[in-house]
């Protein structure tokens, strides 16, 4: 029998405030998530923007403890997983340690001939999961040892991922002594609005799971919004920060934020919706600004990542 072997495709994140500025380099030298300008140019403006930028991002790092949660918190999901599953699972991460390269070499230390890559980016964009399974496939061809592989590539509508976020938006609006007073945000990682314009169907499907969440919640209002934007082209609107102040004028007091497309507490989470978001918030007014917890560990999304897998493996 083949012997397989899950690697969890990530992008990573700064282990140290030493790794900010090589990790951001590596982020923004990666054309298939930001093309700026000709091919041939990106790598020095991507170390002319990644000089500029550095400083500011290493402080927002430190805010949040001195590095990125995302390594310890895959590694979390990944025993997990291998508990339930009775097989070996590596992080891979696309921008920062552990590199796919270095997953792909546990893996076969681990004896494996057969390689499930699950994308832990619930939203399918050629971005991320699309960035992260081409650096597979070169790592694989380089390799050249013949592994079978099998790719999971989104689970935006899967119902165990449904329901392990219904279980932290419930739980978020227990904390609230009126439901009903209590507005949801969601907030996806933005992306440029020319990829959505090329057929990419990230929008598509986190417009799905807004949608399929809030059938569990009538009872509340929902709103969607972008965060994270980069650079000068058009992003996906509207911006979460740009709600903010769109729901303030309208007498919000009430805020429940339910950041999508992150299934790890990171940079995103902890510090741009927990500190700058929050912040902003205070100032427009909203009384109480909030975030549901982050899915990490959840048992019921550990679920979901094992029935995705042994799925896949069934059909492979």
């Amino acid at each position: 029998m083949e012997k397989t072997a899950v690697l969890l495709l990530q992008m990573g994140g700064p282990d140290a405030l030493s790794a900010v500025h090589p990790f951001l380099l590596n982020l923004f030298s990666d054309r298939e998530i930001i093309k700026i300008g000709p091919a041939w140019l990106q790598p020095l403006i991507a170390r002319l923007i990644v000089k500029r930028r550095t400083p500011a991002v290493v402080e927002k790092y430190r805010e949040i403890g001195g590095k990125s949660p995302i390594r310890e918190l895959t590694q979390a999901q990944a025993d997990a997983l291998s508990a339930e599953l009775g097989l070996p699972c590596f992080p891979a991460m696309r921008y920062w340690q552990p590199f796919t390269a270095q997953a792909l070499t546990q893996a076969r230390q681990s004896g494996a001939t057969r390689i499930v890559a699950l994308s832990l980016y619930p939203h399918y964009s050629r971005a991320t999961s699309g960035s992260s399974f081409n650096d597979l496939d070169r790592q694989l061809a380089a390799a050249g040892n013949g592994m079978q592989l099998v790719r999971i590539p989104h689970f935006y509508d899967h119902p165990l991922y449904i329901q392990a976020l219904a279980e932290k938006v419930e739980a978020g609006l227990a904390g609230f002594a009126d439901r009903s007073q209590v507005q949801l945000l969601f907030s996806a990682h933005s992306l440029p609005q020319s990829f959505i314009d090329e057929g990419d169907p990230y929008l598509e499907h986190i417009q799905s799971t807004v949608r399929l969440v809030m059938e569990r919640f009538s009872d509340v209002s929902h709103h969607l919004a972008f965060q994270s934007r980069a650079g000068p082209v058009k992003w996906l609107e509207p911006s979460t920060d740009d709600m903010l102040k769109q729901l303030a004028a309208r007498g919000c007091k009430n805020l429940l934020v339910v950041p999508l497309s992150f299934v790890s507490d990171h940079i995103e989470t902890l510090h741009e919706i927990d500190i700058e978001y929050a912040e902003e918030a205070s100032k427009l007014g909203i009384s109480t600004f909030r975030r549901i917890e982050s899915l990490n560990d959840s048992p019921t999304f550990i679920s979901c990542l094992a029935e995705l897998v042994r799925s896949a493996m069934k059909h492979s």
